[in-house]
């Protein structure tokens, strides 16, 4: 059996949040003149981090001050199979090429939203730049019990404030009122290039021209191919679900509740210790949800989360 060799990755993201950082592998090394996120080996006794911040001051010349895990991928190339763990890196100290000569033949900030303006990539890194153009706070929508115009009305607020991802749930509405409200929010995200994504109902999502489909656990479980849209989540509560999902190649997973919600506050939740437990490894980017506030996005990246997943809190 080949032995995977593990691998820090860093995603150097600018303070803002808006770009990340690719470096040019060097000539003389295998993919010479290829993109990739920069990082190396995890060498006998290190841990992931450790590695990562060893890494970044070798091949960049910079101290890793603030860095999350945020997912994991197994890549088989001709000359090794690799296990990339993937880190966001969000603060440092020292200037890239500064105080250390760089190992690569380059490096260059590109936009997470837009397409890459370099190539090529590393084959394995396809499904990262994807990921980066995930918004890291989801609102999912509660019509039913807020009142579709007062609902409009907020989320035309919100994403004036920059939310950038709705999933449109509310499946206890009339048909031809979900239908409606759809078409609604279809046309306030547009307006502010924000992603939506309706819960467990393909045939809606296809009718509104919506960006993807959520799947409910139990849809997942039924789910034998990914669905044919352009993004693609599903709500998990287990490692299994979450493991699914991955194996699917969904671009999301939505794991909670994590702490006590308003309609069940008898239920503690995961707590962030078991959040971090259940997400570990997984291949997908993985948002906290239950409980949640926009004050608690750190809290939720620092156990693992790419993001945070608000009901009412949005």
């Amino acid at each position: 059996m080949t032995p995977v060799v593990e691998v820090a990755a860093a995603v150097l993201l600018r303070a803002d949040g808006r770009e990340f950082l690719l470096a040019q592998r060097p000539a003389g090394k295998v993919y010479a003149g290829y993109w990739e996120f920069p990082g190396g080996k995890v060498e006998a006794g290190e841990n992931i981090r450790a590695a990562l911040v060893r890494e970044l001051q070798e091949e960049l010349g910079i101290t890793a001050t603030a860095c999350t895990p945020w997912l994991t991928r197994q890549f088989t190339y001709p000359h090794a199979t690799v296990r990339l763990n993937f880190w966001r890196v969000t603060a440092w100290e020292g200037e890239i090429g500064l105080s250390a000569p760089l190992e690569h033949s380059a490096v260059i900030w590109q936009e997470c939203g837009a397409a890459t303006q370099v190539s090529p990539i590393l084959p394995a890194n396809g499904p990262i730049l994807k990921a980066l153009r995930l918004p890291t706070t989801m609102a999912i929508t509660l019509a039913e019990s807020a009142g579709v115009e007062r609902q409009l009305q907020r989320l035309e607020t919100a994403l004036a404030d920059g939310l950038g991802l709705i999933q449109l749930r509310d499946k206890g509405l009339p048909p031809a009122q979900r239908w409606q409200f759809a078409e609604a929010v279809l046309r306030l995200a547009r307006a502010a290039d924000a992603l939506v994504v309706i819960n467990d109902d393909a045939d809606l999502a296809r009718r509104v021209n919506a960006d993807g489909l959520h799947l409910s656990s139990a849809a997942l479980a039924a789910c034998s191919v990914r669905p044919d849209f352009a993004w693609v989540g599903a709500s998990c509560h287990t490692v299994d679900e979450i493991a699914r999902a991955g194996q699917l190649e969904l671009d999301y997973a939505l794991l909670g509740p994590v702490l006590p919600t308003p309609s069940h506050p008898e239920n503690p939740g995961l707590g962030w210790a078991e959040f971090t437990r259940r997400s570990a490894g997984n291949t997908l980017p993985v948002f906290a949800l239950g409980g949640l506030s926009h004050d608690l996005l750190t809290a939720a990246q620092t156990a693992g989360a790419h993001g945070i997943a608000l009901m009412r809190g949005w």
